[in-house]
């Protein structure tokens, strides 16, 4: 069985997305920047409305997934209200000055946010090489899985390097294929590389 999961930036389109039988949310706000932090109030109404499983973007502004102090004192601000709201998940991902994984960063996040789902987003699509980038995320016990097009604009494109993540990635580790996925592509994709968990806008059709 797949696991169909959307993002969505309001709770309009949450709802709907309940209503068309999606398993998950990814709750955002601003998807025009690829989506940052909602606030506080969005996330205490989504656990009101919506009876689905719901993980949350932790991205502070869209400047750089470089992050300073300052910047991960705000993340762990919006990881703690998750925690204590009960959701069942956050998202978020570290590079470093070089555009690859800032581990460090990550496994530091990923220790804060327990108990929740830890997945690293597709921050890891700038990373030089994504097969090799997920292979180090495998290493940090805390993180659950992560969200990749393969590197390339969008899972159809990148999906021989997909396949690949999803051939070396262990039961129980979540390699979630994205990147332009749509209710019409799905089926296509899903015979390209056989994973189990898909993220899209629209894997629903329009919301």
């Amino acid at each position: 069985m797949i696991i169909k999961e959307v993002c969505v930036d309001n709770l309009d389109d949450a709802i709907s997305a309940f209503h068309k039988g999606v398993d998950r949310i990814e709750l955002c706000s601003n998807l025009f920047e690829d989506g940052l932090s909602p606030s506080f109030k969005v996330l205490k109404n989504s656990k009101l409305k919506i009876p689905i499983p719901t993980r949350v973007m932790i991205r502070p502004h869209s400047k750089t997934f470089n992050y300073n102090n300052e910047d991960l004192i705000e993340m762990k601000k919006t990881i703690e209200f998750c925690k204590k709201e009960k959701f069942d998940g956050v998202v978020y991902g570290c590079l470093n000055n070089s555009s690859e994984l800032d581990l460090k960063k990550i496994d530091y996040l990923a220790k804060f946010s327990k108990p929740l789902n830890v997945i690293i987003h597709k921050a890891i699509d700038l990373t030089a090489s994504p097969l090799e980038s997920l292979k180090k995320i495998l290493k940090l016990d805390d993180v659950d899985g992560i969200l990749s097009s393969g590197g390339e604009s969008s899972a159809l494109k990148g999906s021989e390097i997909l396949k690949k993540m999803i051939d070396i990635s262990p039961n129980g580790f979540e390699m979630i294929s994205a990147g332009k996925i749509t209710k019409e592509n799905l089926e296509s994709l899903h015979r390209k590389i056989n994973g189990r968990y898909y993220h899209g806008r629209k894997i629903v059709g329009e919301l």
